[in-house]
């Protein structure tokens, strides 16, 4: 029932599919759909906002991976403008000659095309390169633990609705054995062989199971809403069954799970990549302190016109090649500071990731304890309620033939229900249990 994430990824393109299903559940269809774990799954791969959003974040990282962001590539600026003035001058050119220019016009054009290229930067402009792949990497490492948490939610969710329409099932085998208990009582009664409270007790229990039913309802339609919000659909959509049994196949082998849980698990390999993304920090820093070589080039063109005046029309205009070179000599002690603050960093996310795996480890133990006592747990009750069960028919059978009290019969019957219920309980804390393992090893 539950697919690796690769598998799992796939129902996004799933679109007829999801269409359908999402119809399904659209308020005003009466048709009951049935609604498996894995179209569950499908659902909110394409609906979560919690995945649309962690997969922008990832797109994002992948469009910033970039040769031009990382300052590999040239840039090149056009520049233009165009400048008409009006001016009133007086010109002495001796004692005796005095030129006057009124309402002067002129008009100055110019234009460009630069182009600015570092050629060398101390090698940062690989650095950063190398950055902005650990920055993709680690989105889609992010993308991905956010894809298995939905998929852990959504099976916890759904198979809680399951428990709960199981746990119907089991109120209901409990009105037919109340009814048959109601239904021996009243011919004893009728026939003066029992006394009318034990009547009156059998139809009072069997009106709490009744009542119980209903409560259970309510709990099965609580739970299709919760189901809903973690598939991003309308709480009102409740129209629609689940599977009535939960699949309980999974046998987890420690070894293999001790050794995946460092190799797959995307708290550790995200911790990871923060420290690699750390360290090529450090060296973008240290390539700050080596010479910075750019070639610039260009092309101008520049024209002014003039009504009046000594000059009436000038125009420029050519090719420009040429390059810089910066050395930082002196930054006041910044760029070393930087770079001490960034060794710290690193250290952090290193700490970081040592305390993670002993946090992880933590996690596999204890759900492995929890899946294996859940599954011990599970063994005895299977044989517990076939027990009870047994118990609970011969008790009725007795009642039947005056052989026994209905106390008797009533206790049987209560401790009928409550393996029922005990069963229910430890077969979904099993599968929540399965769920976790696989999540753990990013497996689901």
């Amino acid at each position: 029932m539950i697919r690796p994430v690769k598998q799992v990824l796939t129902y996004m393109k799933k679109g007829i599919l999801i269409l359908i299903l999402a119809t399904a559940l659209i308020p005003g269809v009466s048709a009951q759909r049935l609604i498996t774990a894995d179209d569950a799954v499908a659902i909110a791969m394409k609906n979560s906002y919690d995945i649309l959003l962690s997969k922008n974040d990832a797109t994002i990282a992948k469009m910033n991976n970039t040769a031009g962001n990382a300052g590999m590539l040239p840039s090149v600026v056009l520049t233009g403008s165009d400048k008409y003035s009006i001016n009133n001058s007086t010109i002495n050119q001796s004692q005796d000659i005095q030129i006057n220019y009124t309402n002067n016009g002129t008009n100055a054009i110019l234009a460009g095309v630069a182009l600015n290229w570092t050629l060398f930067d101390g090698g940062k402009m690989f650095v950063t390169k190398n950055k902005l792949n650990e920055i993709q990497a680690l989105g889609e490492i992010q993308f991905r633990d956010q894809v298995l948490q939905t998929v852990y939610n959504v099976i916890a969710a759904y198979f809680n609705v399951v428990r709960q329409q199981q746990q119907l099932g089991s109120i209901n085998k409990v009105i037919l054995f109340n009814q048959e208990r109601v239904n021996i009582l009243q011919t004893s009664f009728n026939a003066g062989s029992t006394a009318k409270n034990n009547l009156l007790q059998a139809k009072i229990d069997l009106n709490v199971s009744k009542e119980n039913a209903i409560t259970q309802q309510n709990l099965i339609i609580s739970g299709k809403r919760n189901l809903n919000e973690v598939l991003s659909l309308s709480i009102d959509s409740v129209s629609y069954d689940v599977i009535d049994s939960i699949p309980l196949n999974y046998k987890p082998n420690q070894e293999e799970l001790q050794k995946q849980i460092y190799t797959n698990n995307t708290s550790l390999l995200s911790l990871q990549k923060e420290i690699g993304i750390a360290r090529l920090s450090v060296d973008e820093l240290k390539a700050n302190r080596l010479p910075q070589l750019n070639l610039l080039g260009g092309y101008n063109f520049q024209s002014s016109t003039n009504t009046y005046g000594t000059t009436l029309f000038n125009q420029t205009y050519g090719p420009m090649i040429g390059g810089s070179i910066s050395f930082p000599l002196y930054l006041g002690g910044n760029n070393n500071r930087l770079i001490a603050t960034s060794k710290i960093r690193v250290q952090s996310a290193e700490y970081n990731f040592e305390n993670a795996k002993i946090q992880v480890n933590t996690q596999l133990q204890n759900a492995l304890t929890d899946f294996e006592n859940q599954q011990s747990l599970l063994e005895i009750e299977q044989e517990n309620t076939n027990l009870v069960k047994e118990n609970l028919e011969i008790s009725l059978q007795r009642l039947r033939y005056g052989q026994t009290t209905a106390l008797e019969v009533r206790q049987a019957q209560q401790s009928f229900e409550d393996s029922m219920t005990r069963l229910i309980n430890f077969k979904y804390n099993l599968k929540v249990a399965e769920t976790r393992l696989r999540q753990l090893i990013a497996a689901l």
